[in-house]
């Protein structure tokens, strides 16, 4: 069965996306800091990639639980989002690695414990999962948000 948005798929946008609003975020900081000419690149652009940062977070997990990556891939992956565009290599190592498929394992699979239970829940309803994704980004993001920029 090949998904529309198949793990495969998914993470090659995320991992996209996070370095393309890396770019957007570095641009917006020359013009606050090189140039001294505007702030709301940073502001418009900062968030932007906070909450791309995060969906790339969330995928990345949900891609370990289900298609059964090591701790350390999972922790490699979620390192990928602190350096400027990171994401894409690690996402076409992953691809060469065979750590991405065109299915989701958990769609087919009996999941195995708690993880793997809501994993298979959040796959194999693509949209209740998306919302809930869009949710728990959004809800993330006001966390970030109160707690405060980084320093």
């Amino acid at each position: 069965m090949n998904d529309q948005l198949a793990p495969r798929r998914l993470y090659r946008y995320v991992a996209l996306a996070e370095a393309i609003t890396w770019a957007l975020l570095l641009t917006g900081m020359f013009l606050k800091y090189v140039t001294d000419t505007t702030e709301l690149g940073v502001q418009v652009f900062g968030m932007v990639h906070g909450v791309v940062f995060i969906a790339y977070c969330l995928v990345t997990v949900l891609l370990a639980v289900d298609q059964k990556w090591p701790l350390s891939r999972l922790a490699l992956g979620l390192g990928a989002a602190v350096p400027p565009f990171a994401t894409v290599p690690f996402e076409r190592y992953a691809e060469r690695a065979g750590l991405l498929s065109d299915s989701w394992r958990l769609r087919a699979e009996s999941p195995a414990g708690i993880v793997e239970r809501l994993t298979s829940w959040l796959v194999r309803r693509p949209a209740q999962g998306a919302a809930v994704g869009l949710v728990a980004v959004l809800g993330l993001t006001g966390v970030a948000l109160v707690i405060g920029p980084p320093v």
